[in-house]
């Protein structure tokens, strides 16, 4: 089985070519999606925090999780597996 590709910075599932960010050159950057990193750079300067805080109402209405507490729950024992969050 195939597993599904990431945004290494916020966890978005990247289904489609048009969903994955650009490096400084154009070209595709596998690792993140639009929103994250675009011509080279991260779009955001936050913390990990920050990135959880925002992604939290976006995934806590039954897509995927239940209710905030549990998305933000989740994320913040995933996120610090992400490229991005590594330390």
């Amino acid at each position: 089985m195939c597993e599904m590709k990431l945004c290494q910075s916020c966890a978005m599932p990247l289904t489609k070519k048009e969903e994955v960010g650009t490096n400084a050159d154009g070209s595709k950057n596998e690792d993140y999606c639009l929103y994250c990193f675009k011509d080279g750079a991260f779009v955001g300067d936050m913390t990990m925090e920050e990135m959880i805080e925002f992604c939290v109402p976006l995934v806590s209405k039954g897509n995927p999780y239940s209710d905030e507490e549990t998305a933000r729950a989740a994320m913040k024992a995933y996120f610090p597996t992400l490229k991005r969050w590594k330390l």
